[in-house]
């Protein structure tokens, strides 16, 4: 049984690549899609688990969806399912569970519920921790064709003192390179010119398995030699015609040595911009975090970027009021955080996790405690971000623009240079999937670089 399908994606850019995934994979199936709305016959939400608040969330959306048709399917998929699976099963609210490594599987799994509802409605989870290969779920974007996100790698075995991730996705499972460069030559074959490569720990890609290589021979055992599986996938995905930009997603600050740097900045299509994850600028709060770094590596890794790329996007993530901060620990992040000068850092409150060590500890911050640092750090990333596009101002950028907009009832194009500092085009071109050199002549309170077309005059 087709029918009306909607999706709800909570989290990371992972889960959004997964949702898109299961969308192609009902349209395939004859399903259509409609809006997460009232009237849908069949509801997919992929779950987020990170923090307690992402639970409830996760909990939020399924009973919402519910309650837009009682007599609807309700999907829960992802990472709440792997936690939660047997309150989900109790609850009237959801219909169908599909844990990580089924997601592939759910037009079979909706088959298999229509032909018998009550025998289908508790689909078993696979154990995650025993799933060893990648859960290949492959999909090419549709509609938009300027950025796509690539999927290459899967898990996680840092085992952070706050993070479920390594229980809800296990293991570090790498994408078979001819799968990634497959996908790659598809989308560019479909317009897009950029690519992300995503993951959840991209900098382990490769590190389970004998690698073939696109270049090298041998399986690799050492950290550093990790390293160059995931520069042959840079390279491979850069040897194919029509990408013209690949980004990085969230990298561990060890994958940054001397001998990587170098390599990928000799690729020209490797933008610019690296979000290292930091989470702390303290070096006792991050022994706590179980980092496995210092405030000086992290300090060493920044400067190497700079080295070689000059003024590149060097963005991070930051948690407030992590178990056990003390004023002075956080005095000394705030210090670190501005004697860096990121691009832009993504402030969390630290949320307490059933099931980590973190939640155990003692020393848990009081909320209005986590705000108000919150808010510091916030005030901060405002105020870097808009130095970071002012050192642009009178100088060219490549510019890709991706969508039209309307600003102050003016029409503007939507962009991003190499460094992804947004820019604001105003012009009555259709310039959208063009790539151009700019040069900026003025910068938004948000950090937004701009530019007007000398022949546009807005109506």
């Amino acid at each position: 049984m087709a029918g009306k399908a909607a999706f709800h994606s909570l989290g990371c850019k992972v889960n959004s690549y997964e949702t898109d995934a299961m969308r192609q994979s009902l349209l395939a199936a004859g399903y259509e899609e409609v809006p997460f709305a009232p009237g849908a016959d069949i509801y997919v939400i992929n779950t987020c688990t990170v923090t307690n608040v992402a639970d409830r969330k996760s909990r939020q959306m399924l009973h919402r969806a519910k309650e837009m048709n009682p007599d609807a399917v309700v999907v829960a998929a992802g990472c709440y399912v792997q936690d939660a699976e047997e309150a989900l099963k109790a609850d009237p609210a959801v219909d169908i569970i599909v844990g990580n490594h089924e997601k592939g599987m759910l037009p079979e799994i909706l088959a298999a519920y229509f032909e018998d509802r009550m025998k289908s409605r508790g689909i078993a989870v696979s154990r995650i921790s025993a799933v060893k290969e990648y859960d290949e779920l492959p999909f090419v974007p549709e509609g938009e064709h300027t950025r796509a996100f690539l999927k290459i790698q899967d898990g996680c075995n840092q085992f952070c003192s706050y993070c479920m991730i390594p229980y809800v996705r296990g293991r570090v499972r790498s994408r078979r390179p001819a799968e990634i460069l497959r996908e790659t030559e598809e989308l560019s074959g479909r317009g897009y010119r950029e690519i992300v490569l995503t993951g959840i720990h991209i900098s382990s890609y490769g590190l389970d398995f004998e690698y073939p290589g696109m270049n090298r021979q041998t399986p690799y055992a050492s950290a550093a030699e990790t390293n160059h599986r995931l520069l042959d996938i840079i390279r491979g995905i850069a040897g194919i015609e029509g990408i013209d930009r690949i980004r990085l997603g969230s990298l561990e600050p060890g994958i940054i040595t001397e001998e990587f740097v170098r390599e990928i900045a000799e690729i020209p299509e490797v933008c610019p911009s690296f979000h290292l994850s930091m989470q702390s600028g303290c070096d006792s709060t991050l022994r706590r975090m179980r980092r496995k770094y210092t405030t000086h590596d992290f300090a060493e890794k920044c400067s190497l970027l700079r080295k070689y790329y000059g003024t590149p996007a060097v963005t991070t993530d930051i948690i407030s009021g992590f178990p056990g901060e003390t004023e002075e620990e956080f005095a000394e992040t705030l210090r670190f955080v501005s004697d860096i000068h990121f691009s832009r850092t993504h402030v969390f409150k630290y949320s307490v996790r059933r099931g980590t060590a973190a939640a155990k500890m003692d020393g848990q911050i009081p909320e209005k405690v986590k705000q108000a640092r919150s808010a510091k750090l916030i005030e901060l990333d405002k105020k870097e971000r808009v130095v970071y596009a002012e050192s642009f101002l009178g100088t060219k950028v490549s510019v890709l623009f991706e969508e039209r907009a309307v600003v102050s009832g003016k029409k503007v194009l939507k962009g991003y240079t190499r460094e992804y500092v947004p820019f604001l085009y105003y012009t009555g071109q259709d310039l959208k999937n063009e790539i151009l050199e700019l040069t900026p002549d003025s910068v938004t309170p948000a950090g937004e670089l701009t530019a007007r077309d000398p022949e546009y005059t807005p109506l």
